[in-house]
This record gives structure tokens, C-alpha cells and sequence, in this order.
């Protein structure tokens, strides 16, 4: 290929800079052979005529750019639904309402499918913490609690509504006396029962 320059293609009609310097690449890679004007013959003609050279794969970028046709883009955008799928919310009369706002907007996605909001729900930074999305054929890897050590504890008393509401006051007593979580979290005594060394338990310990 003889010394091909963008004066050159400039006097052919190649005046976008653009154009040129993609012409200038493709030729010093891929017509090393070509005469200089053999190139430029061929160059020519695909600014007369560059449809009939889209098919071609080493003259398709130039024949693209002569017409116009723009790159598709990196990413595709999505509407969101009209309505909110299903969520279920557990406890919502103490859950603030940014966090709820923040699970309404992921509900609207249009790859949601059901959502849950646990009692401890407090807003994240794209996603409620304590939120829980399903969605379909995909994975959101910023929908995840950004909370280190954020968790949830459930106690179960085996008796019946009657008892619960008889001794109400003296069981969140025992619950706030002897549940301690967080870093600061801890009894001045040791507790021992069954449910603590249970295979089913131990499973879950990290």
C-alpha cells in the first residue's frame, strides 16, 4: 500500500475526520497490497455506492460510516411497569417510609416478580435494607444490603394467643432482657438450651 494520507482522501471526498482517520486504520491493516490507487479507486466507490459494500467485512465499517449508521449503543433502558408487583410487608407500621418508597420503586421494574419487606426494613443506597426481590431472568447486584452484620432474630414461644396476651407486658420484658444483637450485644450469663446446639442451627453459623 503506497503512502496513503488524509489530503489524499480529502481530494476524493473524504472530509470527515473521523471517516478519514478510520479509513487511514482499516487500510494499513487489512489492503497492505493495494496500490495507493487501487485504494483510492476502491474508496471512491464506496462513497458513491456504500450500501453495496455493507456485506463486505473489511469495507462495512467504512461503507457505515460514509452512510451515516451510528454504533448501537452499550445499553438498552427499560419502562417501569404501570403497576407495583406483590409485595408482602411484615410489621410496616415500624418501617420507615423511604424504605418503603425504595421497595415500591424496585416493585415497578419490569424484571420484578413478587418483593417482601422484613420488620427491620431501613433505606439503603439502592435498595431497602431487609428487602427481598424476586425477579426474572435476572440479577441485581446492587439490590443487596450494604449493612455489615445487618440480621434478623425470631423467638418462638409455644403457647397459645391467650397466654401471649395474659403475660403481653412480662414477655417483651424477657425479650428485651435477655436478646442482645450488635457489635455491643452480649449476656451477663451463660444460656443453655436444646435449640442452641442444634445440627439445624449450626448449619446457619458463620
Amino acid at each position: 500500500m503506497g503512502n496513503l494520507k488524509t489530503k489524499d482522501l480529502s481530494k476524493i471526498g473524504y472530509h470527515n475526520d473521523q471517516l478519514r482517520s478510520l479509513v487511514i486504520g482499516i487500510a494499513s491493516k487489512n489492503f497492505k497490497h493495494h496500490s495507493k490507487q487501487q485504494l483510492l479507486n476502491l474508496l471512491v466507490n464506496i462513497k458513491n455506492d456504500p450500501e453495496a459494500f455493507l456485506d463486505d467485512e473489511l469495507t462495512s465499517k467504512i461503507a457505515e460510516k460514509v452512510i451515516g449508521k451510528t454504533d448501537a449503543p452499550l445499553f438498552k433502558t427499560f419502562e417501569l411497569r404501570d403497576q407495583l408487583v406483590y409485595c408482602k410487608t411484615y410489621g410496616g407500621k415500624g418501617i420507615e417510609q423511604s424504605a418503603k418508597k425504595q421497595m415500591e420503586l424496585a416493585n415497578q421494574l419490569p424484571v420484578s416478580v413478587q418483593g417482601a419487606l422484613m420488620p427491620d426494613a431501613h433505606m439503603g443506597f439502592g435498595f431497602p435494607i431487609g428487602g427481598v426481590l424476586a425477579t426474572d431472568n435476572a440479577v441485581i447486584p446492587y439490590a443487596v444490603g450494604m449493612d455489615i452484620g445487618c440480621r434478623m432474630a425470631l423467638s418462638i414461644i409455644d403457647e397459645s394467643d391467650g397466654f401471649l396476651k395474659r403475660f403481653e407486658y412480662r414477655i417483651k420484658q424477657a425479650l428485651k432482657n435477655h436478646t442482645h444483637f450488635g457489635m455491643e450485644g452480649g449476656l451477663d450469663i451463660r444460656q443453655e438450651h436444646e435449640v442452641l446446639d442444634s445440627p439445624v442451627l449450626m448449619r446457619f453459623r458463620f
